[in-house]
């Protein structure tokens, strides 16, 4: 039948007020959607109130009428321009009434007409939204002529109005469901945001604030942590405990934006030398702590001399150097403290050998 449908003339509609109403029927988001049983009881009650065999509640699209619901047919859609509604859609006040289509020139070829189920009257109640849209209307088709009493046509208004109603709680709920998404996006945003300024805090709390190295805190933190520890725990390690030498004459001498400058240097100097598995703490003004983890002592030493002629080339307007003591530790044996103590005697034979140099604990044998 869709192919030998004639196309009839709709009445036009301004155009701005056309878009108005198509986005209106597009926010419903109601279109192709599954039957629904609120919407079929219309169409049943308006079969049933107007003694008729079909009856449809129907939305005009752009280029097509959809029906979201029938009663005596299974017809699903006809194109706009064969539309009868579209004709009810531009007198929203009334109920259209065609008491014999094959004699109004509107609808005497229309394809419902001139083809089976060959309908003879055509009713319809527009079905107009609080802001003034109308979308569709509920229809009512017979095969004989005849018109509706006034009892009828005020249950197809009325029937029209539940439509109505209807599309007024969907898009009630859709703005609701597009403000919850808004909500949920702004929480997200806002926790993001609080994830942020956390994170910065903690990297404040826990790091120095000049080198960018972990602070006392932060190595209790890491302490804290089970995948750490477990680096120590698997394996022997080293920690080295390491000195600006002469610093309090860096700071008297040259002041203490130098004193920052060489503490900024010896960090990088760290930085570049040691693994990211490695673990480097400004321990105390002028004192820094490395450990490295699963690493034999002469490996340790290595890294060592690395950083202190790293720390003697610096590009500075005075003399930097460093000292190191290194001491190896057994987890089955030592205790991260015993190490710490061997690894700060060790840095003390290094200042007595004079200064710039790196010593290890010979003491324990690993």
């Amino acid at each position: 039948m869709t192919a030998s449908l004639r196309h009839l003339p709709v009445p036009d509609a301004p155009l701005a007020a056309e878009r108005r109403r198509l986005a209106a029927l597009d926010a419903l988001e109601i279109l192709d959607t599954p039957p629904e049983a609120a919407y079929d009881d219309i169409a049943l009650l308006a079969q049933v109130a107007c003694d008729v065999p079909v009856a449809l509640v129907a939305l005009i699209d752009r280029d097509r009428q959809w029906f979201k619901a029938r009663a005596g047919t299974t017809l699903d859609a006809i194109p706009r321009d064969a539309a009868a509604c579209a004709h009810a859609s531009h007198d929203p006040e009334r109920v259209l009434q065609v008491a014999d289509a094959t004699r109004d020139p509107r609808f005497r070829e229309h394809p419902l007409v001139v083809e089976p189920p060959y309908m003879r009257f055509y009713a319809s109640a527009p079905v107009v939204t609080g802001d003034g849209h109308a979308l569709g209307a509920v229809c009512v088709m017979d095969r004989r002529v005849r018109r509706l009493d006034e009892r009828q046509q005020h249950a197809l208004q009325a029937l029209a109005r539940q439509v109505a109603l209807l599309l007024e709680l969907r898009a009630h709920h859709n703005r609701r469901e597009t403000d919850r998404d808004h909500d949920v996006r702004r929480l997200m945003d806002a926790r993001d945001d609080l994830q942020r300024r956390n994170a910065d805090l903690k990297q404040v709390a826990l790091h120095d604030e000049l080198t960018g190295l972990l602070n006392r805190a932060g190595l209790n933190r890491l302490r804290g942590k089970r995948e750490a520890m477990a680096q120590l725990e698997g394996g022997n390690y080293v920690v080295a405990v390491m000195d600006l030498d002469l610093f309090k004459r860096i700071n008297d001498r040259h002041g203490h934006l130098a004193g920052d400058a060489a503490l900024q240097a010896v960090a990088r100097a760290v930085s570049g030398s040691i693994r990211a598995t490695d673990v480097a703490v400004r321990y105390g003004g002028e004192e820094f702590l490395l450990v490295f983890p699963r690493t034999p002592l002469g490996k340790a030493y290595e890294v060592a001399e690395r950083i202190r002629e790293a720390v003697a080339a610096c590009d500075l307007p005075f003399p930097l150097t460093v000292s190191i003591g290194l001491a190896a530790g057994d987890p089955k044996r030592d205790t991260p403290e015993a190490v710490f103590e061997r690894a700060d005697q060790a840095l003390y034979r290094a200042k007595a050998a004079g200064r710039n140099c790196v010593a290890a604990d010979d003491t324990q044998q690993v």
